[in-house]
């Protein structure tokens, strides 16, 4: 047993000497130990103070000085009795663990100690988290729609999902999860709508995970909850920074968990075709909707399989019929193509680091004079030719066609795949690539529980799968 998991004594000095050491006092200058009187009764409070509403705390203590004859007078000897009849605060309880009140204490709430609690101590919410606007994400924007996001803070973000589901049937858990950091997450669901062995299966997972730290967040999440092989880049769990994409998953039945410190909801359970759905579609029209639906859909394949198919063309010009000449180069530059259309997928994410790297207002600037001058000069000096430019230009923007970052990285990687082998094996390379694909798309391991990654063509659902082509009328 550690120091930590100790019970409080009977002693009220020892009892401070122990909260002291656990709390390592002395090292840090924003945890706060305040001794004081009530009722000429010694006590003393512990809080952080950079987490904690110092005007309500306060506030707390001036009415404890105001009436402490009261409280002497009424003989006061127990925790629950002060909890009671001395503190007009919502958020109160008891603990009498060393471990409890640290991690309490070191999450923002007040800890108050007394000589007559005996071995008890009581935690006071008084929290205050600084957080910034609720402004619209920047990798998820709409047309239409809501413009609010998640934000850092949990309770913020559990309440704009709150604020959309107004069910008494919302049913958010409260879980703690790292060694060291001691991380919050909700995981909020529909009672009655949810699968409740998946719930009850991922709450042992996230309660169980055997990890130090979560301060990435999400992905410390997605990492530890979802062991699978390395080289498998398909992402494993769905993120979404909109509170309005939140919610209506939560309302057809799947699990969303939200992690303190990160702006996302990860959404459970996920297939592939999860990722290729976007919040627009919902605000226009279903005949609109549709249209753009497939209309990502057929793009973004492409970004996969047109450069390795235009290679494959090239490698095989003399039997192209006299229509498909336009995909000759009519100057096809010094280097090989294979390795002009590599060196180019290089150059393309060295623009895309600039520009992450670059300050706000010179962003635009850099990505648009950069890409056209490194294009230019290259065409010029001979280095590549300009139909490698246009296609992997057009393969540059598609990828933006949805909003996935890790979706976008691992259909490149299958493009890289399959060019290569094309390149080496020529037809057969390609037929090869298709197929690593398509079992790396069927292995992918997520948190899904009994749905796979194929879900809804693997195991097959009409309905839903007709849902996720086409943009439906009607919502349910």
């Amino acid at each position: 047993m550690s120091e930590h998991d100790v019970l409080l004594g009977s002693t009220f000095s020892e009892n401070c000497d122990r909260i002291d050491s656990a709390l390592n006092l002395e090292s840090s200058f924003d945890l706060k130990k305040r001794p004081f009187v009530i009722g000429g009764i010694p006590a003393a409070i512990y809080y952080l103070e950079g987490f904690t509403d110092s005007r309500s705390l306060q506030k707390l203590m001036e009415y404890w000085a105001e009436n402490c004859e009261t409280c002497a007078r009424k003989r006061v000897t127990d925790a629950e009795s002060f909890i009671t009849s001395s503190i007009p605060v919502p958020d109160a309880r008891i603990t009498g663990k060393v471990e409890d009140i640290v991690q309490n204490v070191l999450s923002g709430r007040t800890a108050l100690l007394s000589e007559s609690f005996d071995g008890k101590a009581v935690i006071i919410d008084f929290r205050t988290y600084p957080t910034r606007s609720i402004d619209e994400p920047e990798n998820d924007r709409v047309m239409r729609g809501s413009r609010d996001g998640f934000v850092e803070t949990l309770m913020t973000n559990i309440s704009m999902v709150r604020r959309r589901i107004r069910d008494p049937a919302l049913s958010v858990k409260h879980i703690t999860a790292g060694r060291k950091t001691k991380t919050d997450l909700a995981l909020c669901y529909l009672f009655g709508k949810a699968d409740p062995g998946y719930v009850k299966d991922l709450t042992r997972k996230l309660s169980d995970l055997d990890t130090d730290s979560l301060v990435l967040g999400h992905q410390n999440v997605t990492e530890t909850l979802v062991r699978t092989n390395w080289y498998n880049p398909f992402p494993k769990v769905r993120a979404s920074e909109r509170p309005d994409a939140a919610a209506a998953a939560i309302l057809e039945g799947r699990v969303v968990l939200l992690c303190d410190n990160s702006p996302e909801a990860l959404i459970f359970p996920t297939s592939l075709f999860d990722f290729l759905q976007v919040t627009d579609d919902y605000y226009f029209p279903p005949l609109t909707g549709t249209y753009l639906r497939i209309l990502r859909r057929v793009i973004f394949w492409l970004t996969v399989y047109l450069i390795p198919a235009w290679y494959l063309l090239l490698k095989h010009h003399a039997f192209l019929p006299e229509w498909l000449g336009f995909v000759i180069p009519a100057d096809t530059g010094d280097l090989p193509i294979f390795l002009q259309i590599i060196l180019t997928e290089f150059a393309i994410d060295g623009l895309k680091l600039a520009s992450l790297n670059t300050p706000s207002m010179m962003t635009n600037s850099l990505s648009i004079v950069g890409g056209l001058l490194l294009g230019d000069i290259a065409v010029k000096v001979g280095w590549v030719s300009p139909d490698v430019i246009l296609y992997m230009a057009f393969v540059a923007i598609a990828n933006f066609t949805q909003t996935s970052f890790e979706l976008g990285y691992a259909f490149k990687y299958l493009r890289v795949l399959t060019l290569t082998l094309a390149a080496l094996f020529d037809i057969w390379g390609f037929a090869a690539a298709v197929i690593i694909a398509i079992l790396l798309i069927t292995t992918n391991k997520t948190a899904n529980g009994k749905r796979s990654y194929l879900y809804p063509l693997i195991p097959f659902n009409g309905k839903a799968l007709m849902r996720l082509l086409f943009r439906m009328k009607k919502h349910d």
